[in-house]
């Protein structure tokens, strides 16, 4: 307890899925969180349950303004960020054969320009706070074919790239940047993302659940699902001075999936 003491974070995609376990661990761990996203009554209902070291803030990622407004409130608000966390993402359509301007311009604004953006805004408070911490979160499908559709694959290629490329600019001025890649984590981005989830009834949800985390557990070596909190323990790894000499890394949690991944179909992965 207490490896976040002191702290201050935003959370991308905050209300469900591995944004909502991240925020529940770090604010266990002693930070004071800001969860972003576009439910605002999973996010309010998120906020109250973990206390009132987390706050929710209406984001919508694609839209610049909300990004800076969310990030720029936080430091207003507790006069410091330490660690930004860009996890909205979501599915992306298309394939080679068919693809349009609006599926990519789609996929690139949710899956690249967010993140993009967001550490834009979160440089300068960060600098008044003498450093901090970026973490986005990419993917195993930005190094492995067949683990995601061909657009995000290549868009979250982009994010990794450019996370270890602004960890080299940044360094020097004491802000680390890192990525994480999960490898196929049980979450609502199975049938559609949060949005979708935020419509169903939570039975529904749950039933989709217990499918997905089937399905999954046959798809690494592990045979066992991963879970929400698997990428938040990595994030609070990254977020928190244990991980002071870690930069411009890209921390892959998969289970072992890329290492054997010819062996695991990406047909196992289906929520149903």
């Amino acid at each position: 307890m207490g490896r976040l003491d002191g702290k201050v974070a935003v959370i991308t995609g905050g209300t469900s899925g591995i944004g909502a376990a991240t925020a529940e661990l770090f604010a266990a761990e002693g930070a004071k969180v800001v969860v972003a996203g576009r439910s605002r009554q999973k996010g309010a209902a998120l906020a109250d349950r973990l206390g009132e070291n987390v706050v929710y803030a209406h984001q919508d990622v694609t839209a610049d303004a909300d990004v800076r407004r969310v990030i720029d409130q936080t430091a207003e608000r507790f006069g410091r960020l330490d660690v930004l966390f860009n996890n909205a993402g979501g599915p992306t359509a298309g394939n080679v054969a068919d693809i349009t301007p609006e599926n990519i311009d789609y996929g690139v604004k949710l899956l690249f320009t967010s993140v993009v953006l967001g550490m834009k805004h979160a440089i300068p408070h960060m600098l008044a706070s003498g450093g901090g911490s970026i973490i986005n979160n990419s993917s195993i499908a930005a190094i492995r074919h067949l683990q995601g559709n061909i657009l995000y694959s290549a868009v979250k290629a982009a994010v990794t790239h450019y996370s270890k490329l602004a960890g080299v600019e940044l360094g020097p001025q004491g802000i680390r940047v890192n990525v994480i890649s999960p490898g196929a984590i049980a979450t609502p981005i199975f049938w559609g993302g949060s949005a979708r989830a935020n419509t169903l009834p939570d039975a529904e949800n749950e039933r989709k659940m217990a499918k997905l985390q089937g399905n999954l557990a046959k798809a690494n070596p592990l045979r066992k699902s991963g879970l929400g909190w698997d990428i938040a323990t990595a994030a609070l790894f990254l977020a928190s001075d244990e991980g002071r000499f870690v930069n411009s890394h890209d921390l892959v949690v998969d289970g072992g999936r890329t290492s054997m991944f010819n062996e695991y179909p990406r047909e196992s992965g289906g929520a149903g």
